[in-house]
């Protein structure tokens, strides 16, 4: 039987960890990798991943404030737009450019920052000049200039936690997809908090809003300290040094890369994540066309009234968060099953389009609930899988790069499911 190149079928898995395996023992690197001592390094790419992903959360929970202020703009789908590109764009050009020119470390403590600053403008403008006053449309460009810059960062910080857990064994991507989970169960938590205690009027919008910021303020502070000691702790040197001696053999090979030898480099990484790519990307297709703007707009309860998207929201978020746990149980290795299980969750359309147009029990509460949670559970299972699995295809000293690529794939699956939500339900 002919034997299949790992650049086609997506198998690379054993073969990378052979080439990982072949740089360790020439590098003398063979002694047992140091412990994660008390668990710091799971803990803080777990905080990391909830960290790049709060400043969105921040913005786009607080979005019925930001209605509230600038009634005459469609405040929801401008940011969408604004944020996707502004860490599309520059995410192509460190993947394209950068990558392997830039120091990963840095790229992650300019992001944090980044991050840091744009979300202090939101508190700050409006203590010393919005004041809750509405149509100020000079503030709200400011806040889209905040929002632009929220997403500049996350390119900076997304691909490079993604990129830097790759290198890592398994357990740290998955610590890394549980984080994110965990800042969206952290943002409904806060918004279902903050829809009990205040009340339901611009200061109490007002209140929730300097809320979400404040504590994303907090986490980005932790997050840039955790950070910069997770670098230096022994686990991680330890790979850092592999990844580190291989990337040294590969250029006494070949000889430093030139702007085209990089080039073949990154096409050879890509052919061999493809697969996870496109895995990935269906996943978010399907997740971003049916949440959050199915469950916000399309359906509705007389029990629950206005808790209901509050509650399936919530429901979704947690369920994503046990999804993006339960790698750390049970890891599924065999690709093919991975890639029929993202492509599996297509089935979510017709079941879906049910609870509006089906039978009358379809369209009840129970479906409804169970449907968005199985929704969440998926989606955090099998991108925790994918993530985990696409940095192992390559050399280590390439994992870094393929991890940016795959949060691109993930990137535009965000960009078409939105697109797609506009129109699956038609």
């Amino acid at each position: 039987m002919e034997e299949r190149s790992p650049l086609l079928v997506p198998q690379a898995p054993a073969y990378a960890e052979k080439e990982r395996s072949s740089s360790s023992k020439a590098t003398g690197a063979e002694e047992a990798p140091p412990k994660d001592a008390f668990h710091i390094a799971y803990l803080v790419y777990f905080t990391l991943g909830a960290g790049f992903l709060l400043p969105w959360n921040a913005f786009i929970t607080a979005i019925d404030y930001f209605s509230y202020l600038y009634p005459a703009a469609p405040v929801d789908r401008v940011f969408s737009v604004c944020y996707m590109i502004s860490c599309l764009i520059p995410l192509l050009f460190i993947v394209g450019w950068g990558a392997h020119r830039s120091s990963v470390s840095a790229r992650i403590n300019t992001g944090l920052a980044l991050f840091t600053l744009s979300l202090l403008v939101v508190p700050v403008m409006d203590a010393i000049y919005v004041k809750g006053v509405r149509g100020l449309y000079s503030a709200y460009h400011v806040t889209l200039g905040a929002v632009v810059l929220a997403g500049v960062s996350d390119a900076f910080v997304q691909g490079g936690v993604i990129g830097a857990a790759g290198e890592l064994p398994e357990r740290y991507m998955q610590a890394v997809c549980a984080g994110t989970a965990a800042s969206g169960v952290l943002v409904s938590a806060m918004r279902i908090l903050t829809k009990a205690i205040f009340p339901q009027n611009a200061h109490g919008l007002r209140n929730s809003a300097n809320l979400y910021f404040g504590v994303s303020i907090a986490i980005m502070i932790i997050c840039i300290v955790c950070y910069n000691i997770v670098d230096k702790l022994p686990v991680v040197r330890y790979y850092k040094d592999i990844k580190l001696q291989a990337q040294n053999e590969e250029r006494n090979e070949k000889g430093f890369p030139s702007g085209k030898a990089w080039r073949s480099i990154l096409w050879d990484i890509i052919g061999r994540v493809k697969w996870f790519g496109i895995g990935i990307f269906l996943i978010y297709v399907v997740t971003l066309s049916i949440f959050p703007g199915y469950i916000t707009e399309d359906v509705h309860s007389k029990v629950f009234n206005d808790w209901y998207p509050i509650i399936l929201i919530a429901g979704y978020n947690l369920f994503d968060l046990v999804g993006k746990s339960l790698p750390a149980v049970y890891l599924l290795e065999n690709v093919n099953l991975a890639l029929a299980g993202c492509a599996a969750r297509l089935l979510f359309y017709p079941l879906f389009l049910g609870c509006l147009h089906g039978p009358k029990f379809f369209r009840t509460e129970i479906p409804v609930t169970v449907l968005t949670c199985l929704l969440g559970l998926t989606n955090g299972y099998f991108t925790a899988i994918v993530l985990i699995l696409a940095p192992k295809s390559v050399p280590i000293q390439h994992a870094e790069t393929s991890g940016i690529v795959m949060v691109v794939f993930l990137l535009i699956g965000l960009a078409v499911g939105s697109l797609v939500s506009w129109f699956w339900v038609l």
